[in-house]
């Protein structure tokens, strides 16, 4: 199982792509299969593993931006806003997951928040999302759990760059076709699960 966003290389050797959102799914489909390989995210595997019956074995690598939030940063945080509901992503630790309201996908954060009746959330996740769910919840307060966690692969997209590359179909990205067919096959499986 690798995560969506490896390369077409890693997707070509996988039987099945995951995403935040649906790597307990995932997993969960895979009934045949006692020990699953998960890749390239040790947090979002344990994370997984909290909720299945099957044996993980994962890949030692993760997000550091995700991996950065200390146990010690949380309860730091969590203290100066007792009234706060903590939500972190489910690729920080185990121990930050632990002491965590909720552990939520990107868009499961956004879909928590907008049903929520609580008005203060502490977010552990890249903070791109505080505009995002500022705007949608005008009246709720939103606390990132670390400033720091701002994705700087993330921040390498502009809208310049986005409306070049839509105006100039540019630029061309090229991927071989004997990888492009065998990753092809790994998302497809993971789109073809229902999803909750």
């Amino acid at each position: 199982v690798s995560y969506v966003n490896s390369s077409a290389s890693v997707k070509a050797e996988s039987d099945i792509c995951c995403t935040s959102a649906n790597a307990i799914q995932v997993v969960k489909s895979l009934v045949n299969d006692d020990t699953i390989l998960m890749t390239p995210d040790r947090n979002l595997a344990q994370y997984t593993q909290r909720y299945t019956d099957k044996k993980i074995v994962y890949w030692e690598g993760f997000c550091p931006y995700h991996d950065r939030l200390t146990p010690r940063q949380v309860k730091k945080v969590k203290n100066d806003y007792p009234e706060a509901l903590l939500l972190v992503h489910p690729e920080c630790r185990p121990e930050v997951i632990d002491l965590a309201d909720e552990a939520k996908s990107t868009s499961g954060m956004l879909d928590y928040v907008r049903k929520s009746q609580h008005m203060e959330f502490i977010i552990g996740t890249e903070t791109g999302i505080i505009h995002t769910l500022k705007t949608q919840n005008p009246d709720k307060l939103f606390i990132p759990a670390d400033e720091k966690m701002i994705c700087t692969d993330m921040k390498k997209i502009t809208l310049t760059d986005i409306v070049n590359s839509l105006l100039n179909i540019s630029p061309v990205i090229k991927v071989a076709e004997g990888i492009r067919v065998r990753a092809i096959k790994a998302i497809e499986r993971m789109l073809a699960i229902p999803r909750d």
